[in-house]
């Protein structure tokens, strides 16, 4: 039996990592995660509730394949407390994770072939998903001389497009687009009837700087987010879109197909999700530290050529001066991280092919105990390894 053509995407690595973790792990070795990209703590206590007691009251059969109407108009509600954007609950479409997110928009949106932009270093989920969908994409690198934000220039090269999919906060990157800035990417993709898709799952985790959603900017696009990340229920698999009326109802056609419905006991914590928020914002204020910690104990090590680190909960950063001290790649020296140190970070050639090979990925949702250690297992190295 022989495997699609368009099945042949890249391996997500992080999974890799993850697995060599785990046998680490299981080996009865310690393991410090910087690199997984979920918080340390579990869904907020109040979402738990709910769900033990809607187990207790309810089948939590099916729903909507755009999920209950409660959880859709109280996440129209929410655009209206964060942003001030009016949002009908017809245009929100619940999903089975940002995942499914990604694939329900991408079939909805593009034809097989069409041409499609992403930022690199990106999520590597987009240009795998598009890939296998038939989609033509187009790689924008971004880098230091723009704090890794696209400019209108580097969009221009990449022309024509039939879609831009971009990320503010960005993984791998943390970087945050201001708000004139995104302003300006939205009306450029008006201008040149580019389907524009924002990835906004990690909105509400930023520091010191403002965070707008592109909904405030226009309505002609589609938005997408998560209860993974600021909400804190990774495995609870839950997102949704917002998207304009006709592609919010071809979204839920395409999801009454695909996935019938998103899970009905997940869709229950949501809703409750939204009444949880000193706890969610505490979460936040842990991250807060976290990235000092870390950015410190990355500087001690000489590590200073890093992304701006806005918002999310990662650091994106330049190792090329350690990377000749074990090998040629970022994945030499994360494996000798995980098998010398017990601290697993990501290597960078999972989010840009190209570049990749020089940076790593670095996750502060942990405890902060792991990655205080981590900094100095990490520091220490670097000062053995330069002696």
């Amino acid at each position: 039996m022989k495997p699609s053509v368009r099945s042949d995407v890249a391996p997500f690595y992080v999974m890799e990592v993850m697995r060599a973790a785990e046998q680490r792990e299981q080996a009865g070795h310690e393991v410090l995660h910087l690199e997984v990209g979920q918080p340390s703590t579990g869904a907020p206590a109040g979402a738990v509730a709910a769900v033990a007691a809607a187990m207790q009251a309810d089948n939590l059969g099916y729903t909507g394949a755009a999920g209950m109407p409660r959880l859709r108009e109280r996440i129209a509600h929410w655009y209206q407390e964060r942003h001030d954007v009016d949002v009908s609950a017809e245009r929100v479409v619940v999903t089975t994770g940002a995942s499914g997110s990604c694939v329900l928009t991408f079939l909805a949106a593009f034809d097989a072939g069409r041409r499609v932009g992403v930022l690199e270093p990106g999520y590597p989920c987009y240009r795998n998903d598009l890939q296998a969908l038939g989609a033509e994409v187009v790689t924008i690198p971004v880098g230091h001389d723009t704090d890794f934000r696209p400019t209108i220039a580097q969009l221009d090269a990449a022309l024509p497009l039939d879609g831009l999919v971009i990320a503010s906060p960005s993984n791998p990157t943390g970087t945050v687009l201001p708000p004139a800035e995104l302003q300006t990417v939205v009306e450029w993709a008006a201008c040149h009837a580019v389907t524009l898709i924002v990835d906004e799952i990690y909105h509400n985790v930023t520091y010191d700087v403002e965070c707008t959603s592109a909904l405030q900017h226009g309505e002609n696009l589609i938005v997408f987010n998560s209860f993974s990340k600021y909400f804190s229920m990774t495995g609870w698999r839950l997102g949704w879109v917002v998207a304009p009326p006709v592609m919010a109802a071809t979204i839920e056609r395409l999801s009454q197909s695909l996935t019938i419905a998103p899970p009905t006991v997940s869709q229950v914590a949501g809703l409750a999700a939204f009444d949880c928020l000193d706890e969610l914002n505490a979460n936040v204020e842990r991250y807060r530290r976290n990235r000092t910690i870390m950015l410190d104990g990355l500087a001690r090590a000489g590590l200073t050529r890093n992304a701006p680190a806005d918002g999310a909960f990662y650091v994106w950063a330049d190792v090329s001066s350690l990377v000749p001290l074990v090998g040629s790649s970022s994945q030499d020296l994360a494996r000798v991280w995980l098998d010398e140190l017990g601290v697993a970070a990501t290597p960078g050639i999972d989010f840009d092919r190209r570049r990749g090979h020089d940076f790593i990925r670095f996750s502060y949702a942990s405890s902060t105990e792991a990655v205080a250690e981590s900094m100095k297992r990490i520091e220490a190295w670097v000062g053995r390894m330069g002696s």
